[in-house]
């Protein structure tokens, strides 16, 4: 199996490039959702680590922007959480899909969190930055701060991009995407 990771900054395009490829993907922020609204477990820890910010069950988004923006630290500890919890559902994904010859994964966190093999194929999506902007902007609850909040936790792109064995330029049109991974697809066939 070819474990394909997905880099990029926020807002770049990666879950839409990710799906273009057609073969199973492992969406993080996804996965991140559905633990906020079904698993009361993370719910408990989460209340228990941020008694003041995280205070019911289902966790609503908002809930959790609030509280990142409370307090810098409190990233790193929704972060310290979520994380193991993520590593396990990328785990079943990956017993589940172990006969398929591709699997995409969409972890914005994927080199920060060592979560990348060496044998893995690393692919960054450049994209404009005030196309980024612009595209942000019309995401439902958008909020500059906390964008930028993780963008403080993540790796410079410049280090991504070099780490990358492939780059595609995206410039949100299917056409050309499309065009890009077949490419990527020949060279590591």
């Amino acid at each position: 199996m070819i474990r394909i990771g997905i880099l990029g900054d926020i807002g770049s395009g990666k879950s839409f490039v990710a799906k273009s490829f057609g073969c199973p993907v492992f969406n993080a922020d996804n996965e991140v959702g559905k633990l906020y609204n079904k698993n009361r477990k993370i719910f408990i820890k989460l209340n228990k680590s941020l008694p003041k910010h995280i205070t019911q069950f289902p966790i609503k988004k908002q809930e959790v922007t609030k509280t990142i923006l409370a307090n810098k630290n409190n990233l790193k500890k929704i972060i310290k959480i979520i994380h193991p919890e993520i590593r396990k559902k990328m785990n079943i994904f990956l017993k589940k899909n172990k006969k398929s010859k591709l699997v995409i994964l969409d972890i914005p966190l994927l080199l920060e969190n060592k979560i990348n093999k060496r044998k893995d194929i690393l692919i960054f999506i450049q994209s404009n930055r005030s196309e980024i902007l612009k595209r942000l902007k019309k995401r439902q609850n958008f909020n500059l701060k906390i964008v930028n909040r993780f963008r403080k936790i993540q790796l410079p792109l410049d280090y991504k991009k070099k780490k990358s064995n492939f780059i595609i330029k995206n410039n949100f049109t299917n056409r050309f995407i499309k065009k890009q991974i077949k490419y990527i697809l020949k060279q590591i066939h």
